[in-house]
């Protein structure tokens, strides 16, 4: 699958940003890598870019940096940049800048550490440079997705289904396998489909161990009767996936199952509230409320959900501390639970994409209770 992304466009909408406000800037340092892959392209381990208020061409142009293990990786991932090849690209950066002309040199703040950022203000330049640290500046932008970046977000999600489907089919999901066994083999099923990587540690947590939210396989036995709870995703050209699905295997209690039936009416209440322009927190007490009311409000120990993209957890957040409103276009998970210490827990997860009308539907596995 091939999906061209418009990084010169990522990178005009940044202009307009660093040129805006008290702390604005004649030009601005992008070190945070997945920030440098956004707006360049660029996968390196190593690089830094250099963006221009005024997209000047010439002495004056973006640029990006990076070592020579990257020389011809650069070229063919940014061609569309001027490349500067040097170990220790932000004092390379900042002295092109400054010979340039720009004065006033903005850089990721929660980016750049406090010794890089001394090792920044000690460049000997030929005239005086004030560095003014922005934060959010990139991360705002990605939060809304574009129609190539959805359609990657949408077959890592496709991979997910996919494998999950595959290794209930295969009967690993049984009495008798380990947690680790579980995750290895739904891990490889994605491999197989053709995922880059997996999107974090899969999560496999059966019988008290699912009330534990990230709990880590082990090599603890399922057994008939437990819930066990499956988080994990596949990350394809770059993008994430998130899903959580929670089964019950051979025979289910009665207070598994009215725990599964109230966390799936609080995520189809969280999913409901994906509007855009949404109040934050108020899409997290939508679902909440529905936990709260159940007399369930301790057992639901985290936020809602988070945005999914290039990372696992991106903004927006979703939660009771959240701040700002929901963007069209985001992708966002949704992700209610309960955890009764020693006895187990539920989630249920999806990632949608925000739209104007009703949210995208990212994660198709199905959501009904089942026993296996």
């Amino acid at each position: 699958m091939t999906v061209i992304h418009d990084h010169a466009g990522r990178r005009d909408r940044l202009r307009a940003l660093i040129g805006s406000g008290d702390a604005s800037a004649d030009a601005f340092l992008v070190t945070d890598l997945t920030n440098l892959r956004y707006l360049t392209g660029f996968t390196g381990s190593n690089g830094a870019a250099l963006i221009w208020t005024g997209g000047a061409t010439g002495p004056a142009g973006d640029r990006i940096c990076t070592d020579g293990r990257y020389e011809t990786q650069v070229a063919e991932q940014s061609g569309d940049l001027m490349a500067v090849i040097a170990r220790d690209c932000p004092p390379e950066l900042l002295r092109i800048a400054a010979g340039a002309g720009a004065r006033r040199i903005g850089f990721e703040a929660d980016a750049l550490s406090v010794s890089a950022h001394r090792r920044l203000s000690a460049v000997q330049l030929a005239g005086e440079v004030e560095l003014v640290g922005r934060s959010g500046l990139v991360e705002g932008l990605r939060e809304v997705k574009d129609a190539g970046e959805i359609t990657l977000l949408r077959r890592a999600c496709e991979i997910g289904d996919e494998a999950l489907t595959a290794i209930i089919a295969e009967g690993v999901l049984r009495a008798g396998s380990t947690e680790r066994e579980v995750a290895r083999a739904l891990e490889w099923e994605m491999y197989r489909r053709g995922a880059d990587a997996v999107a974090f540690e899969t999560i496999v947590a059966a019988g008290a161990n699912s009330a534990i939210p990230h709990h880590r396989p082990t090599h603890d036995v399922l057994a008939d009767g437990d819930l066990v709870k499956i988080d994990f995703g596949a990350v394809f050209g770059g993008y994430h996936s998130d899903m959580t699905r929670t089964f019950v295997l051979s025979r289910a209690a009665d207070w598994q199952r009215e725990i599964y039936e109230l966390v799936a009416t609080a995520q189809a209440a969280g999913r409901a509230a994906l509007k855009p322009g949404a109040d934050l927190r108020e899409v997290d007490a939508a679902a909440r409320t529905v936990i709260a009311d159940a007399g369930h409000g301790p057992d639901y120990v985290h936020g809602l959900g988070h945005g999914v993209g290039l990372e696992i957890h991106e903004a927006p957040g979703i939660g009771k501390l959240a701040t700002g409103t929901l963007p069209c276009g985001a992708a966002v998970t949704v992700e209610p639970g309960v955890y009764l210490p020693g006895r187990g827990g539920v989630r249920i997860e999806d990632t949608l994409v925000v739209t104007d009308g009703d949210p995208e539907l990212l994660t198709a596995s199905d959501k009904t209770f089942t026993v296996i």
